[in-house]
């Protein structure tokens, strides 16, 4: 079977992760990589679930926050600088 090479450009951390856990399951990076575009061959697609993180309850009422904020801008509090809020924080803590 003739080979080929692919080019594939990673964060250097992730790349030591992934050698590293590959080398404990006694595989290389190429046997990895092929593993998985043969699963991606096999399942006709990528061989896990992909989907779009959903915000928790508590972050989605920050982004609700924030659009309300931004319509309103004048309903709520501004700050000079990130110091002058700090103290506020502080304050009332």
């Amino acid at each position: 079977m003739a080979t080929t090479n692919i080019n594939v450009r990673v964060d250097s951390a992730l790349k030591q992760e992934a050698e590293a856990l590959f080398n404990d399951l006694g595989l290389n990076m190429s046997s990895a990589i092929n593993m998985f575009l043969r699963s991606a061959v096999n399942h006709d697609g990528i061989p896990f679930e992909l989907k779009r993180s959903i915000p928790n309850a508590e972050t989605r009422a920050a982004l609700d926050e924030y659009e309300e904020m931004k319509k309103n801008p004048g309903s709520y509090k501004r700050y000079q600088c990130f110091d002058e809020l700090v103290d506020e924080v502080f304050a009332d803590a």
